[in-house]
């Protein structure tokens, strides 16, 4: 649950941002990645993730531009500068030796399998898999920016498609590795 929450801000922003505009949904967006924060860090023994920290940076840093800037981006311009981010966050994370998902990963798992190389390996896939929705999200968001001819629906799809996948798999591989390791 508490992966799939800190998710909240980007769904905040898509809804906003069909509704009233791209800097309405940033502003919410940003608001809501400061309430996850303040909730991690004046909860006992949670701290702040790479994640959601990433998400406040990106969606704060997109408001004060789109703000003080007065520019103004397409819905699919400002979808591919969030999805890229994130793909960026999430390739940081992975980077810097700490998978994003390996914080939400420790809430859920006995604290004796943390350090293990499958807990480790298990962490780096499915962040991988993430990193590849995103990818492909940010492929499909700039093939609806400079393929005009693109029937809108088949980028949607692709995105929708993307996202599902990640989710699935994100539920799916731990137990297929928990059942290998059974054997």
């Amino acid at each position: 649950m508490g992966m799939l929450l800190a998710f909240a801000p980007f769904i905040v922003f898509a809804v906003l941002d069909r509704l009233v505009g791209s800097l309405w949904g940033l502003a919410a967006a940003t608001a809501v990645s400061a309430v996850l924060l303040l909730r991690d860090v004046l909860t006992p023994g949670k701290q702040p993730k790479i994640l959601e920290m990433g998400t406040f940076v990106l969606f704060g840093g997109l408001t004060v531009y789109l703000w003080l800037m007065g520019a103004s981006l397409s819905v699919i311009g400002v979808r591919v500068c969030v999805d890229a981010g994130l793909l960026l966050i999430v390739l940081a994370s992975m980077a810097l030796r700490t998978p994003f998902t390996l914080q939400y990963a420790k809430e859920q798992v006995p604290a004796e399998l943390w350090n293990t190389p499958t807990f480790l390996h298990t962490n780096y896939v499915i962040s991988g898999a993430w990193a590849l929705a995103f990818a492909v999200m940010v492929v499909a968001e700039l093939a609806l920016i400079y393929m005009p001819q693109m029937p809108h629906r088949a980028g949607v799809i692709v995105i929708v498609i993307a996202l599902v996948g990640a989710f699935k798999f994100t539920g799916w591989y731990p137990t297929r590795v928990r059942g290998s390791n059974a054997t």
